[in-house]
């Protein structure tokens, strides 16, 4: 029993001894270390270098493991106190069944798992390959860099640049100075861009232009799927379309699959071959039917050498059609109005009570334009250049004949006058006007000064423009109505003319009514100045309207 009792006690001795060693130095997990191990070699030889330092060397079919990691390679040295290894000849890494790494050599740093690998150097991740002189891979963080020149294979595309990062966790590659990607689709040149492996898209963060069928594209940031085509760009960048069609805008994005590009901010459309300007702080774009639609303050720049036409309204359309006069009705002297098409053909005529009247033999047709563009203009639209103006609740345009068609309340200024009408057809020829033309309640106002106007109306207004100044106007109706002013050589007043007549012709010179003709059926009264009634001194519909006409182009901008 004392003997035993004894034993109990050596033993609650050690049991003690034990713990305090314990928590003065605590053991370290063994899945922590990790060391190089020789797997397979068909020669291994050991060399002791000094007192301190033993290196081995292994050749022939070699394979060598540390941890999860599996190296194999023609031959190797390790030294166990560095815990380094140099690899030759057929070097290849594999970690798992995620990235595989091969070269004709590597310097492995086992303590801080990095390899240097050199040669011939390629990186695979099942998706894409990274192909390198040389190339620094920590297998811990799965990061490799390459400073020398690299190219990746990822699908149907390459990227090449003169440095890159790799990151294995999130399958992105950071291209870094005189990035060239060649694309199926496209052709990229940037600074610097990431290109995710698995997703196939790229993020540009410098300058960067992109080259395809389509065109060019300029900008400095945003994104690019490879896989649909879809993109955005910001910081304002720049496009210029296979056309010569140049766009910018804050933000750009496409949509590869629809065909639209939607522009954000300050957008600009410039048409350098059809000489005009859309801007809009919302533009969309459809490429399928080549249209535009903007929104957010728009303005149409019509432009020319010296007189540019601007036209502003809540929202602006623009696209091609065959037809671009369909179902619009011209009028001539007998009563008869004519529908006519883009082509000038005549599809129909009707009498003046809008009875339609035997179809019409089709003459003078021409082979029909497929690519006239048109503009659309709704809800308080604006009109401005130096020689004009106007303003109305819609606008349409015609490539085909430089018209303007003014709907609902349209109002038209040149120089000191004014026309009105239930729609103004405004034809312009090198961008300046030559004709204008007023269906229904049409009446035309020439100020003379504050007190005194000028006036004529009619069913309808054709005026004649000589180089944008209006020259003569003649009136229609049933009957058509004038009032005039009378001047002497002096410009002094002598009388007003009240006269009515089916016909009346007015004639101007520097945009001043200079004489008025009356044609069938004249009916009128010349008052002096002094006996002029005050209810005769101004047509039923008159109304001056100054206050609504546009007095610079900055106007509509606004």
């Amino acid at each position: 029993m004392r003997k035993v009792l004894q034993f109990f006690y050596l033993l609650v001795l050690v049991f003690k001894a034990g713990l305090s060693f314990a928590q003065v130095s605590p053991v370290v997990p063994s899945d922590t270390l990790r060391t190089i191990e020789i797997i397979r070699g068909n020669t291994l030889r050991e060399k002791k270098i000094d007192s301190l330092t033993k290196i081995e060397t292994i050749a022939g079919n070699v394979i060598i493991h540390e941890g999860t990691t599996k190296f194999t390679c023609d031959s190797a040295i390790i030294n166990r106190r560095l815990n380094t290894m140099e690899a030759f000849g057929n070097v290849h890494i594999n970690q798992g069944d995620s990235v595989f790494t091969s070269s004709q050599y590597i310097k492995y740093l086992g303590n801080e798992r990095i390899a240097y690998l050199k040669r011939n150097v390629t990186l695979t991740d099942k998706k894409s390959t990274l192909t390198t002189p040389e190339l620094e891979y920590n297998l811990t963080t799965g990061i490799g860099k390459y400073n020398n020149g690299g190219k990746v294979v990822s699908g149907k595309t390459v990227l090449t640049s003169t440095q890159g990062i790799y990151y294995e966790d999130t399958k992105d590659i950071y291209f870094i100075n005189k990035v060239d990607v060649v694309d199926p689709k496209s052709r990229i040149k940037a600074d610097s861009l990431l290109y995710n492996t698995l997703t196939q898209k790229l993020i540009f963060i410098g300058p960067t232009s992109i080259k395809n069928k389509d065109g060019n594209i300029f900008t400095t940031q945003g994104t690019y799927d490879l896989k649909n085509g879809d993109a955005f760009f910001g910081n304002r960048p720049l496009i210029k379309d296979s056309s010569g069609r140049v766009y910018t805008a804050n933000n750009i994005a496409f949509d590869d699959k629809s065909g639209q590009t939607q522009f954000e901010g300050q957008a600009i459309i410039k048409d350098s071959a059809n000489k005009f300007i859309i801007t809009g702080n919302q533009v969309f774009y459809s490429k399928k039917n080549n249209s535009f639609l903007a929104t957010k303050k728009p303005v149409l720049i019509i432009w020319q050498d010296k007189d540019t036409t601007y036209v502003s309204g809540d929202t602006l359309f623009s696209g091609y059609t065959k037809n671009i006069n369909d179902g619009i009705y011209i009028s001539d002297s007998s009563g008869i109005s004519k529908e006519v098409d883009s082509t000038r053909r005549i599809i129909a005529k009707k009498n003046s009570s809008g009875v339609q009247l035997k179809q019409t033999k089709i003459i003078n047709a021409d082979k029909a334009d497929t690519s006239i563009r048109y503009f659309l203009a709704y809800h308080n639209v604006k009109i401005f250049n130096d020689s004009l103006q106007a303003v109305s609740d819609s606008l349409f345009y015609s490539g085909a004949d430089s018209t303007f068609r003014l709907f609902y309340d349209p109002v038209i200024w040149s120089g000191k006058s004014q026309v009105t009408g239930d729609t103004i057809f405004l034809y312009t020829k090198n961008k300046k006007a030559e004709r204008v033309y007023v269906f229904e309640n049409g009446i035309m106002i020439n100020k003379i000064n504050s007190e005194f106007y000028n006036q004529v109306a009619g069913k309808t207004i054709n005026g004649y423009f000589k180089k944008g100044v209006i020259d003569y106007v003649r009136v229609k109706g049933s009957p058509a109505e004038s009032i005039y002013f009378v001047q002497d050589q002096d410009s002094a007043f002598s009388g007003m003319n009240h006269a009515d007549g089916s016909v009346i012709d007015m004639y101007f010179i520097k945009q001043q009514l200079d004489k008025v003709k009356f044609l069938n059926d004249v009916h009128g009264k010349l008052y002096p100045m002094r006996r002029i009634p005050q209810d005769q001194k101004y047509l039923k519909k008159f109304v001056w309207l100054d206050k609504r006409r546009p007095k610079n182009k900055l106007e509509l901008f606004e």
